[in-house]
């Protein structure tokens, strides 16, 4: 298995303050076991989520290609156009497994559209901090905003409660990435910028909203 995806959730758990004592690597499964768990739609990623007796069990489907391209190019080392779109996938799949393990550990019930909203957060703000030094920053916090939630294509096979979803994630997402833009990164208050990232992070999905609201 690539270490990407162990240095994304270490990047994410580092970038919140958090320890879910367990490593997405032993949670990742291939395209037969992920038939068989979910027969239907089958995207490219897929965080599958099981609840019984009380137990939740996890599995996180990436697509292999985009796992062998991330362990040839590391975005650590350089993200450009060879490897920026599976990193972003990557990243989507490893901060679903991520806030949903944190919100079960704190018996917190998590809906799918705030799974969403956090994973755009988390790919804006890592993508903003592994590009510093490539221009000035509000520069690059506009290109990420644009990139990741104007110029978006959805999957076309989604059901319409599916694109729906995304939809709002990405709008709310691009709501409160411009909150970060004007207040902290044009002023270059990038510590303040994630002291409120953190605080987003533990907000449950109603006051979310209202943050991506209040701008």
């Amino acid at each position: 298995m690539s270490g990407t995806l162990r240095a994304v959730q270490q990047g994410l758990e580092q970038l919140y303050r958090i320890d879910t004592g367990v490593t997405v690597d032993d949670y990742v499964v291939g395209h037969d076991v992920r038939a068989a768990l979910a027969p239907g739609r089958q995207p490219r990623e897929q965080l599958l989520v099981s609840e019984a007796g009380g137990e939740m069990e996890l599995a996180l489907f990436l697509d292999p290609s985009a796992i062998a391209n991330l362990a040839q190019r590391d975005p650590r080392h350089r993200l450009d156009e060879h490897n920026v779109g599976d990193f972003l996938l990557a990243l989507e799949g490893v901060s679903h497994f991520v806030y949903t393990v944190m919100c079960a550990q704190q018996h917190r019930t998590v809906s799918a559209l705030e799974l969403e909203l956090q994973a755009e957060v988390d790919k804006y703000l890592t993508c903003l901090l592994l590009s510093e030094g490539d221009g000035d920053a509000t520069s690059r916090s506009e290109y990420w905003r644009q990139r990741l939630f104007v110029s978006c294509e959805y999957d076309a096979d989604l059901d319409a409660d599916e694109h729906d979803r995304y939809r709002a994630a990405n709008d709310n997402a691009l709501r409160y990435t411009g909150m970060l833009q004007d207040r902290f990164v044009t002023t270059r208050q990038i510590p303040a910028m994630l002291a409120e990232a953190r605080r987003f992070y533990r907000r449950g999905l109603a006051a979310k909203l209202a943050s991506a609201a209040s701008r």
